[in-house]
């Protein structure tokens, strides 16, 4: 049963992992690259290859992150993942394929399929990313310096994007594509965070209220989630007041807020997001 499991989590990853890169090409493809906007990684710098010369960006994509895999196979190990291979093969075909088909933009209003193309690479490679996958490319190259260098991935990462997107005026001789650029450069970034942190955010509530016990019983019973009690004591009064603190998925709290106002309307609520959350019910600590 155990392997049976596991057999079946990693074919739903995988899965997963295979419409997140379809989603990707389907960006670049019917958005930014027909419309000459350019973002950046490696599928940026295959872009800039495809302008220049005309050769298909799946190819590029896929010699690109093969001469990277093979320097990450020799610096970093061969514990290298094999589900970032498997991204890149499978995103070179998509994108082989979708370029073969799609001839025209799916829009033409260059700022709307900057932010719809951005937006559907970033949100794809934020669902990559939660499956344990990696698109490759600038992300190799960043682990490959970082080994070398004190110096974050991230920003790493950036610079080279910025480099990238920046060669865009070599070939057009024009700002314009190098503001779309950075349009998506912001967009992909914001859309990446949003997917791998939007369903873990977090909030905590602490509440004063009289019918501390009778909130604490709802909110175990309703939720399912832990309650904390904590005494204290109002400095202007002298006198003591009960205190529960809770910690919830922040698409729960509207639940809690909701017990609140039945039984007290009159508590007192504080709300706060919390950076993370590690224990049973929450995120695992690795």
């Amino acid at each position: 049963m155990a392997k049976k499991k596991t057999f079946f989590n990693e074919l739903k990853s995988y899965s997963i992992i295979t419409v997140g890169l379809f989603v990707m090409a389907l960006g670049w493809t019917a958005f930014l690259i027909p419309n000459e906007i350019l973002g950046g990684g490696v599928s940026g710098i295959a872009t800039l290859i495809f302008w220049s010369t005309g050769l298909p960006v799946g190819v590029s994509v896929l010699t690109i992150n093969a001469v990277l895999i093979i320097f990450a196979l020799r610096i970093l190990g061969t514990g290298f993942g094999v589900k970032t291979i498997y991204s890149i093969a499978v995103l070179s075909g998509f994108f082989a394929l979708l370029q073969y088909y799609i001839k025209e933009p799916f829009v033409t209003d260059k700022f709307m399929a900057s932010v719809v193309g951005a937006a559907l690479a970033g949100s794809s490679m934020g669902i990559i990313f939660t499956q344990g996958g990696s698109t490759g490319g600038t992300d190799i190259v960043a682990m490959i310096i970082n080994k070398y260098r004190n110096i974050s991935p991230g920003k790493i990462i950036l610079l080279l994007d910025v480099f990238i997107i920046s060669s865009s005026i070599i070939i057009f001789r024009s700002i314009t594509p190098l503001v779309y650029g950075f349009v998506v450069m912001a967009v992909v970034s914001y859309s990446i965070d949003l997917i791998i942190t939007g369903n873990k955010q977090s909030v905590q509530l602490f509440i004063f209220s009289k019918k501390a016990d009778v909130i604490a019983d709802r909110i175990g019973n309703e939720t399912g989630r832990g309650v904390t009690f904590i005494k204290g004591v109002g400095w202007y009064t002298k006198s003591e007041n009960d205190i529960l603190m809770i910690i919830v998925k922040r698409m729960e709290y509207p639940e809690v807020f909701r017990i609140v106002k039945q039984e007290d309307p009159d508590a007192f609520v504080s709300l706060s997001s919390v950076m993370g959350v590690y224990g049973q019910g929450f995120d695992v600590m690795r």
